[in-house]
């Protein structure tokens, strides 16, 4: 037996965060449920009411576990249309970070994020951009905004403000 037989692979672990910026307090259970699903555990989230959106409450989520899980986080999330979300998920060795962001009115995008969270525009996208706008500077902008999520930037904006006094939870995937 060689020792490539006898080596088990175990699956990158990784950290991230789960920014529910805004929801309808009748939503907290389904939510608290979607992101559990995603994780493999019941959860209950410490819920805030939300001052950028008088109505709405808000709520943050640290978790750990399998490369994967912000993805299969975003995609539970994303199902809930008047919910404004974002998910991250640290890179690791072999996997690109990610965040993940929604609002009612744009939908979802994902974005590649360094060790930092700054989103990482990949190369062929910027030469996406540069052809596109051609020799125009204000269409080269705009196609660099787009190309760095600056649509959800600019509509989640006021709600991560809120978020400054909130409680830490960290989540920890089992398996």
């Amino acid at each position: 037996m060689t020792a490539a037989n006898t080596l088990r692979r175990r699956p990158a672990s990784t950290t991230g965060v789960v920014w529910i910026h805004a929801s309808p307090r009748a939503m907290r259970t389904h939510l608290e449920w979607a992101v559990g699903h995603a994780v493999g555990d019941a959860l209950r989230f410490v819920w805030q009411a939300q001052p950028a959106a008088p109505g709405l409450e808000r709520t943050e989520v640290h978790w750990t576990g399998a490369a994967g899980t912000g993805a299969a986080i975003a995609s539970a999330l994303a199902g809930w249309r008047d919910v404004r979300f974002e998910v991250s998920e640290d890179p690791t060795p072999g996997s690109d970070g990610m965040r993940w962001m929604h609002t009612p009115e744009l939908g979802i995008t994902a974005r590649r994020i360094d060790a930092a969270g700054s989103i990482v525009v990949p190369e062929d996208r910027i030469r996406s951009a540069m052809e596109a706008a051609g020799t125009d500077p204000k269409a080269l902008l705009a196609e660099l905004d787009d190309a760095l999520g600056g649509a959800w930037d600019r509509e989640l904006e006021t709600y991560r403000h809120a978020s400054d006094a909130s409680p830490v939870i960290w989540l920890h995937r089992v398996g």
